[in-house]
């Protein structure tokens, strides 16, 4: 008798009775009984090497994931989002971010409602645009109103329209002495953002970036809105054209607000915005740090891409780094998920990956619109390291529920200072070492007896520093941190986001619990302005809009 094809659900039932195995989830056993354990459980991808050795992941463990990506057709998904295929099932469209950095020959496609279109010839026709605007810009062809030449960047958007482009402009900047341009960042609609960048900044000198598709995003609509008054009162109004530049495809708004067509550059439907920073989204990364940085950067995420798509399954980083997060969440129940870049030029890198993971795949529901039965995605937080260290680490290492932590390090820097890289990689290795080992009551016992306390300090104080140990991390070390491993390891995120995604069975590519909240703002707006008429909302919304205006003197 043949037996039924495995489930979803039978597969995460097997994984969590394999945590709950005795002693299942002691890695320092684990370590003991296999010496080769480091090696056996690492990967890599050229200088670039993932070891989650210090996971509760055994060879059976390992199986078990793979049988569940097997299940949830991780391998056919892999081929279905090359292909440009709907991945997207919600908004009916693919997720071809990858052919924003591909060769314009690549023949990646992307099927949508409308028909088949060629992506990478259409991203490379509007990179050719960009690079030919970066360069005009650098060299003074394309100057300001008054004649000076541009100095500083100002990019307006929020979300994937900031974070993205952010992370990718401070690691290629920071600390280097040939930026091209100094780069600005306006994303929150709070009036002190703008009044605490302008200060610095010379309109005569200061290219304006807009971006957003659909140039009606509320935040940035209002930030544009206070950027072009800015200019207006210092230039004038004719200086508008001269010294904006538009990222959407709202071609009839952007021409309403006084930008040149010349200066508008378009992404398409298959690009997500927390997947844009590739595209003209992009566009202040070049500016600040030159195209070839900018195509460096491009050519080490198209480098991951093909990894993922080439690589077999089991020597896959993206594969591999998603299903270790699977068994963290939905073995482990860890709820929560750390990054710890230790590179202070990647220190919004956490911030992008809170986005790119949370709004990807924090669903509850599966493609065919039925709840999950098992968790998606965790709640991610992070800081640079050390700084982490002398935070939120005591949670990580003495807290009542494990948190998983991503260490990110590379072997080189890029400053004076050596002894400095060498203390912060000591750092990172040790942070990751303690997690694992912890430190037991009795050890802690026999130091502080060895160092002379008494038995009464003793048995005062030794529970208080017991760290529990057994507690997983990934360490990702890779040679240097420039333009192309920048590329590589934001989207070696992103992958991993794709295939945790696939393995939920849900489409990490919408995001409608976003839409939500766009749309109740939009509605309780009007209802702030004094004499208006109130909408009906729950009590507690009426009496916040009554006691704002009321604090404001006009209610």
């Amino acid at each position: 008798m043949t037996q039924p094809a495995p489930n979803r659900q039978t597969a995460f039932n097997h994984l969590r009775a394999l945590a709950e195995r005795p002693g299942g989830q002691k890695m320092t056993r684990l370590f003991a009984a296999d010496p080769n354990r480091a090696t056996r459980f690492t990967a890599a991808f050229g200088d670039l090497t993932l070891d989650f050795s210090k996971s509760a992941i055994d060879d059976t463990v390992l199986d078990a994931l793979f049988a569940l990506a097997d299940v949830a057709g991780l391998g056919k998904f892999r081929q279905r989002l090359f292909a440009g295929e709907p991945v997207n099932e919600t908004e009916h469209r693919a997720a071809m971010h990858m052919a924003l950095r591909a060769p314009a020959d690549s023949g990646l496609k992307a099927i949508m409602p409308r028909g088949t279109e060629n992506a990478a010839a259409m991203a490379g026709a509007e990179r050719d645009k960009m690079q030919a605007f970066v360069e005009a810009v650098h060299s003074g062809k394309i100057k300001g109103a008054t004649g000076q030449t541009f100095t500083d960047v100002l990019t307006i958007g929020i979300g994937g329209s900031d974070l993205g482009p952010k992370v990718a402009t401070e690691a290629l900047t920071i600390g280097r002495t040939d930026v091209k341009m100094t780069a600005h960042f306006l994303s929150n609609v709070d009036g002190h953002a703008f009044a605490d960048i302008r200060k610095g900044l010379d309109p005569a000198r200061t290219l304006v970036l807009v971006a957003s598709k659909t140039f009606t995003t509320l935040e940035t609509s209002m930030n544009a809105a206070a950027a072009r008054a800015w200019i207006v009162a210092a230039l004038g109004e004719a200086a508008v054209a001269s010294h904006f530049a538009a990222l959407s495809t709202n071609l009839k708004a952007v021409a309403a607000f006084g930008v040149n067509p010349d200066r508008v550059f378009a992404f398409q439907d298959w690009v997500g915005g927390r997947y844009s920073l590739w595209s003209p989204v992009g566009m202040v990364i070049p500016l600040a740090a030159g195209w070839d940085r900018f195509q460096q950067m491009l050519d080490g995420a198209w480098a991951m891409d093909c990894h993922f798509r080439d690589t077999p399954l089991r020597q896959n980083l993206p594969v591999l780094l998603g299903l270790v997060g699977i068994w963290n969440i939905n073995a482990l129940g860890c709820a929560t998920q750390c990054i710890l870049a230790y590179d202070d030029r990647l220190r919004r890198l956490p911030a992008h990956l809170q986005q790119l993971e949370m709004e990807s795949n924090g669903k509850h529901v599966t493609l065919a619109g039925a709840p999950t039965g098992w968790d998606t995605c965790p709640i991610l937080f992070g800081e640079p390291g050390t700084n982490a260290q002398h935070s939120f680490m005591q949670l990580v290492h003495q807290g009542t529920r494990p948190v998983p932590v991503d260490f990110i390090l590379a072997a080189n820097a890029d400053h004076d200072r050596p002894d400095a890289h060498r203390a912060l990689a000591a750092n990172a290795f040790a942070q990751a070492e303690a997690l694992m080992r912890g430190k037991s009551e009795a050890e802690i016992r026999a130091e502080m007896a060895k160092a002379g306390a008494s038995q009464a300090e003793i048995d005062a104080v030794a529970p208080h520093r017991v760290a529990a140990g057994q507690r997983p991390s990934n360490t990702i070390l890779f040679n240097r941190l420039d333009a192309f491993s920048v590329g590589r390891l934001i989207a070696l995120y992103e992958h991993k986001v794709a295939v945790q995604g696939c393995v939920w069975g849900i489409d990490s590519f919408d995001q409608w619990g976003v839409e939500l909240g766009k749309q109740l703002a939009s509605g309780i707006l009007p209802e702030l302005q004094p004499g208006s008429e109130k909408g009906r909302h729950d009590s507690s919304t009426t009496a916040l809009i009554q006691r704002f205006l009321t604090l404001r003197g006009e209610a």
